[in-house]
């Protein structure tokens, strides 16, 4: 599958006709069709303009099938009627929906008590469209407070750096360049496939801002050694006096270690994690978009980050990148912590990791394969095709192939140093049951069948190979 490009799909649009055709059984008299690329001088019937949007996105995959996303694709119908009674809330307006505003704080509270801060009822924290501006906001402190700390120390603050392993999501990249802080990757090996503490401390220095572990890494689902991190760098500290904060991205795994993982120190157990960002519409279980972020105490959020407005008739402070967001993602988050509770939200993470078990163990005897990860993190796992298996496919055709069944499977390099190397990935999530775990296995065997079946070598466009990006 050809990536993504803003510029060849611009292209591709204007292959289309400069309209619409409307449907006669929803135009009205003389109506035939409307542009497509300007709005028309006139309006039309809801019914139609459904009709329209509804046909069009027809041509959407199956949601349901997308083993390629961590977001969450499926509700159960209470959620989904709360979601309807609530869609017109602004987050940002605590002044109109004050109960709304203190659900939000309730669940920073839950999220504080369930990664062990010392003070849940008085740290601070704050819901956010996704955990990538909770990723922002997290850098952002942990700038500030060590531009503040080399202020006091009369040294300059012009060159800030941040460290994290290479298989880091595309957000720290960008966080790293909207806001001038020098990136220092510790790139991963076959021998270190994660943030190991030796790449730390030789990447470390005066300048480093904080060290940000992946706690459910993207490309394969392994949690990176926090407490490891951590330990070293209380052993540097106690050598060289630098006191370097982490922030953990437990985008994947903040909702899945507490349940499945217990005794796995990984959160504020650990004095020097300073922040935790998680993604709600993960494995927080709540349609997208909605993100979290909590500090270890108040005093690791700079107080100068924290913005108080006069708004719709009420005073308040804010410290997110957006302003005006729904309100419904919270009080979705907020009925899966009453419907679920800890016992059945350990329920739901258990049953996708045992299927992603499963699946990871039928590939595992599968000829053409060999496992990177086998779900036993966050119910993610990966695999790669064996060495001298085929010269007439890849792993980006077994990808296309499985899509003539409907199922999205991603195929990709793994990151620098290992780029040679090509997997594919599979996201277990709720609603992802055990049977179309089955009915994906017969279908995978099918495309390997076919594949294997081939006279000769595939024609491949390498530079369109790669259909997925973190």
């Amino acid at each position: 599958m050809p990536q993504w490009h803003p510029r060849r799909t611009q292209i591709e649009q204007t292959m289309l006709s400069n309209e619409f055709s409307i449907n006669p059984l929803f135009a009205r008299k003389g109506e035939k069709d409307v542009p497509r690329f300007r709005m028309s001088d006139q309006g039309m019937l809801p019914e139609t303009a459904y009709q329209i949007v509804h046909d069009e996105i027809a041509l959407d995959g199956n949601a349901r099938l997308n083993l390629a996303t961590f977001v969450t694709t499926w509700m159960e119908p209470a959620a989904e009627q709360l979601y309807a009674k609530s869609v017109d809330k602004n987050m940002i307006d605590k002044d109109e929906y004050p109960q709304t505003a203190a659900i939000e704080e309730r669940c920073v509270r839950i999220l504080a008590d369930l990664w062990n801060a010392p003070d849940p009822q008085n740290t601070i924290g704050v819901s956010t469209t996704g955990s990538s501006e909770a990723c922002m906001l997290g850098g952002l402190a942990l700038k500030r407070r060590w531009q503040n700390a080399r202020k006091k120390e009369g040294k300059p603050i012009d060159r800030p750096n941040i460290v994290f392993s290479s298989a880091v999501q595309v957000v720290w990249e960008k966080f790293a360049n909207y806001w001038e802080v020098e990136p220092r990757y510790v790139n991963i090996t076959p021998e270190h496939p994660y943030l190991d503490p030796e790449g730390v401390l030789a990447a470390v220095d005066e300048n480093t801002i904080g060290v940000v572990p992946i706690f459910g890494e993207t490309y394969t689902g392994i949690y990176e050694p926090v407490a490891a991190i951590a330990k070293a760098l209380d052993e540097h500290q106690a050598k060289t006096g630098l006191d370097i904060p982490i922030h953990v991205d437990a985008a994947s795994g903040g909702f899945i270690g507490p349940f499945l993982q217990p005794d796995l120190v990984w959160d504020f157990r650990l004095p020097r994690v300073k922040s935790i960002n998680v993604s709600g519409h993960k494995y927080g279980l709540v349609y997208p978009g909605l993100g979290w972020i909590i500090w270890r105490e108040t005093a690791d959020l700079p107080e100068e980050l924290i913005f108080r407005v006069s708004y719709l008739g009420g005073n308040m402070p804010t410290f997110a990148l957006n302003f005006s967001r729904p309100g419904a993602q919270v009080l979705l988050q907020y009925y899966n912590f009453l419907r679920l509770g800890k016992e059945g939200y350990y329920e739901v993470q258990k049953t996708s990791q045992a299927v992603a078990q499963f699946l990871s163990k039928e590939i595992l005897e599968m000829d053409a394969f060999e496992l990177l990860t086998d779900g036993s993190a966050i119910p993610v796992f990966a695999w790669r095709l064996k060495e001298g298996h085929t010269s007439n496919w890849n792993l980006y055709d077994l990808s296309r192939q499985l899509r003539i069944f409907g199922w999205q499977v991603p195929a990709y390099p793994l990151p620098p140093d290992m780029e040679e190397v090509t997997i594919m990935r599979i996201v277990v999530r709720n609603g992802f049951s055990m049977d179309l775990a089955q009915l994906f296995m017969m279908n995978l065997k099918q495309a390997v069948s076919y594949l294997d079946s081939l006279d000769g070598p595939i024609p491949h466009d390498t530079k369109h190979d790669n259909g997925f990006h973190h």
